[in-house]
């Protein structure tokens, strides 16, 4: 790496030239600043605080450099309503934290809360609908800029909120701007593949495309006692969309040699198979190694694997984030992955930013995953692994779309770009400012289940 000391600090770098893959990519990130003011409330362990944190990661890295960065254009009640349903959409864009309060007094008001799944795990904070506007605006806009050929990866670590159904919230999840990109895309191209890497399984995603085939979801998730409950690998899809439905219900202890051993051969066949003309992959980091909600035990390397590999097909990428909660490392995660999409490889030390202190006492890009069991074991996986091969190999080869009028296509207003380069001042945490990372209150009911 070339390093720039008078510029970054000691321990920071940017990508030279010759880092860069012989197969580059043109990359549209989009960002909003103000997301990580956003904030679902005290001990509630969804944090959007943790995007800010993987962007000053990215910039500090000097990765701006490398990106065309974007600031998306919020999504409008009637985008929305695209996928949703006109009553949730209503709700969701008037509802208010005092109103909220005022329904638990009022019975028929509480049970409009109850309708739509407002509560404890998915609470009404300020801001909500406007959140909701910047996560599925920056997926509109990420497939528009996908379909117009601007971009061959377009990123969004604010979305990925896969959760969320038609008129109700779940797992954090109010609007789901997974189903709001497809939409899009499903304007120009074909065929869709949707891969999600959460611990959690994508049920609304899967859902909202369960009767079609122009859409295959592939889920790979923790399966049992744990949220949500769905993605069995008996869920396969109904009518058109049987068999292009793929689930792969995974133990707890999932490490990088047993992912990848079903990761790579399944999404392999699914590329031949069904030939997407677009891919959207859902990086959800409570995956990891040492997730506060999570129980799987992937490395940094070994999460952004699945990154690395769907890229080497050169098919339009979109790239969202999803679950994390233990901030500090979705962080790491989703900057690594930002550089593997540009096609770079990034110091191990990190570059000094203004939240240092979040990543002590190491300061390091990729952390050791922790020495817990595997309790997936290999005959398991290799039944999983067979079993999927076979269904994917007796599925109609590249389905066809009906001959159709093509839908007008969403225009985004262009956005200037910004200056990434002028920074922030550098400051460390107070303690103060932010939830801690490390808040043990957390809590251990269904939330402690729930995922983003």
């Amino acid at each position: 790496m070339e390093k720039r000391e008078s510029e970054y600090g000691g321990g920071a770098s940017l990508p030279s030239q010759s880092c860069r893959d012989a197969n580059e990519r043109k990359v549209t990130y989009f960002y909003e600043p103000t997301i990580g003011d956003f904030f679902y409330g005290h001990g509630h362990p969804m944090k959007p605080h943790r995007i800010r944190m993987a962007h000053s990661l990215v910039v500090h890295y000097g990765l701006h450099r490398l990106l065309h960065v974007s600031r998306p254009f919020p999504a409008s009640a009637s985008d929305v309503g695209r996928f949703h349903s006109d009553d949730y959409v209503q709700f969701l864009s008037t509802v208010t934290p005092d109103l909220a309060v005022a329904a638990h007094a009022n019975h028929s008001n509480y049970r409009t809360l109850r309708r739509f799944n407002v509560g404890d795990d998915c609470p009404v904070f300020d801001g909500l609908f406007n959140f909701c506007r910047v996560s599925a605006g920056a997926s509109i806009g990420a497939a528009v800029t996908l379909n117009r050929g601007d971009a061959d990866i377009a990123v969004n670590w604010a979305g990925g909120l896969h959760h969320a159904k038609k008129a109700e919230a779940s797992g954090f999840c109010y609007v789901n701007d997974i189903v709001l990109g497809i939409l899009e895309l499903l304007k120009i191209h074909k065929r869709v593949l949707y891969v999600d890497i959460d611990v959690h399984h994508g049920d609304g995603v899967e859902e909202a495309f369960y009767t079609t085939d122009r859409v295959m979801t592939v889920s790979f998730h923790k399966y049992g006692d744990f949220f949500p409950g769905s993605g069995h690998i008996k869920d396969i899809g109904v009518g058109e969309g049987k068999n292009y439905s793929l689930n792969v219900p995974l133990n707890d202890g999932m490490d990088d040699e047993s992912f990848r051993g079903l990761f790579r051969p399944i999404i392999q066949k699914v590329m031949e198979v069904y030939q997407p003309d677009a891919v959207v992959l859902q990086c959800g980091a409570d995956s990891l190694s040492g997730d506060r909600l999570g129980c799987f035990n992937l490395s940094v390397k070994g999460h952004a694997d699945c990154v690395r590999f769907l890229r080497s097909f050169n098919v339009p990428l979109m790239l969202l984030g999803g679950g994390g909660y233990t901030i500090r490392n979705v962080a790491r995660c989703w900057c690594y992955e930002t550089a593997v999409a540009v096609g770079v490889e990034l110091d191990n030390d990190l570059p000094y930013n203004e939240y240092y202190e979040y990543f002590g006492p190491q300061y390091v890009l990729h952390y050791k995953p922790s020495r817990r069991d595997n309790l997936n074991k290999p005959r398991d996986l290799e039944k999983i692994r067979i079993k999927l091969l076979e269904r994917l190999s007796r599925l109609s080869h590249a389905p066809s779309a009906p001959f159709q009028t093509t839908p007008s296509v969403t225009n985004v207003p262009e956005e200037e770009e910004e200056d990434m380069d002028v920074r922030p001042n550098c400051r460390l945490w107070n303690g103060q400012d932010f939830d801690s990372d490390n808040d043990e209150n957390v809590k251990n009911t269904k939330s402690s289940n729930s995922a983003g």
